[in-house]
């Protein structure tokens, strides 16, 4: 079921669908990650491409919850960062492309909000 977006920024980023999908740098077109459509419920990010451009995503939903902060780490599975909780995917970041980041994403299932910075 499709979700209607309440916000959403994008800063030097792109995203190949409306709130997921595979994301891409604007300055250089380098895909630098993949956000998973149906397991997230906030995205909030700030990196620094290696072509030297800053980018920022916020995503959010109008029905989504205000989340709980938690001191807990993503599980890796296959080069995907995973709730803790289920191991469902929430999102992908491409290291070898994104020289640091900042994201915090809240889990739709858990409404957990986890952190994550390099």
């Amino acid at each position: 079921m499709a979700r209607t977006l309440k916000n959403k920024e994008l800063i030097n980023t792109r995203l190949a669908a409306n709130y997921g999908g595979w994301m891409y740098c604007d300055k250089c077109g380098e895909n630098i990650g993949y956000l998973c459509y149906q397991t997230y419920d906030r995205l909030e990010m700030k990196y620094k491409c290696n072509c030297g451009s800053l980018g920022n995503l916020l995503l959010d939903f109008v029905d989504s919850g205000s989340g709980k902060d938690s001191d807990d780490k993503l599980v890796i599975i296959k080069n995907r960062l995973c709730c803790p909780s289920d191991n469902e995917p929430l999102i992908t970041i491409l290291d070898k492309k994104i020289k640091n980041y900042d994201i915090k994403i809240t889990c739709k299932s858990c409404d957990k909000i986890y952190k994550i910075s390099k």
